[in-house]
């Protein structure tokens, strides 16, 4: 069984006992559950940003702890101060150690887009993810069939979420639908966790235009980020290589400089 199977089986037992404890009607009541979402497609797309979605991650099945004791508000705040258009927030707690509360907790220091980064596979989390703060969440394509992936998206737009839908391979562009507003490639295999970047820039050109795009895991490299950009991509969602310093907000500031340096000197000789 692989990782992302092992997960996937959690999950569905998890979501079976939350239902149980906190009815879709309590979750309703939350004072979070009728606030306009943040656009994250709007933000990625805007050209004073830097497209990047910081992440919020703990630790991971395959690297175990990255940052265990972070804390959700420092982090956050210096993340928006370094110029991040999104924040990305794990919920789940058996494999990545995160919590609900750790979106709510960034939901109240910052007015930016937030998504709920789980492994969604029930209409519940999508009401769950409305009720703790939520502005988008992820539907992952390899852990959901195609009209699993379409119902789910119908549903969160329905709750007013955005959708940021998440593929690694070709084939997957299949399951796409309008309802996405923002589509991901992730550079991480989710059968073994390997990855390579190469992967986002092979399918760039076969991306909906109509949706932001998005480049997942493994960017580390300021260098990797422009040609990406050049390649089409509006956004750029980093973690772990950000929650592994002592000040992730600092790093992501420094990444974000380099960033801009490389763009200027590629921009002097084309002048």
């Amino acid at each position: 069984m692989s990782i992302l199977e092992k997960i996937i089986d959690h999950k569905k037992t998890e979501v079976a006992e939350r239902k149980s404890l906190y009815p879709a009607k309590l979750l309703e009541q939350s004072i979070y559950f009728q606030t306009p979402v943040v656009s994250l497609k709007k933000y990625l797309k805007r050209p004073d940003k830097t497209g990047i979605i910081a992440e919020f991650k703990r630790r991971s099945p395959s690297k175990g702890d990255i940052n265990p004791y972070a804390s959700v508000e420092r982090v956050s705040i210096g993340y928006m101060q370094s110029g991040a258009s999104a924040l990305s927030v794990l919920t789940d707690t058996h494999f990545f150690g995160g919590k609900n509360e750790d979106l709510t907790e960034a939901r109240k220091f910052n007015f930016c887009p937030i998504l709920r980064k789980d492994f969604i596979v029930d209409e519940y989390q999508l009401i769950e993810a409305r009720s703790i703060g939520a502005d988008a969440v992820l539907l992952i394509a390899e852990c959901l069939e195609k009209e699993q992936l379409a119902k789910l998206a119908r549903q969160a737009k329905a709750l007013g979420l955005e959708i940021l839908m998440e593929i690694h391979s070709r084939e997957q562009l299949d399951k796409y639908v309008p309802e996405i507003d923002a589509i991901g490639v992730n550079n991480r295999n989710l059968a073994d966790f390997t990855v390579d970047i190469a992967t986002s820039l092979e399918l760039a050109g076969e991306l909906p235009r109509e949706a932001a795009r998005v480049s997942e895991s493994g960017l580390n490299d300021p260098q990797a980020v422009v040609e990406l950009r050049r390649a089409g991509f509006d956004g750029f969602l980093i973690g772990e290589h950000f929650m592994k310093q002592a000040e992730p907000g600092k790093a992501c500031q420094e990444f974000t400089r380099q960033i801009e340096r490389i763009e200027e000197l590629l921009d002097g000789a084309i002048a």
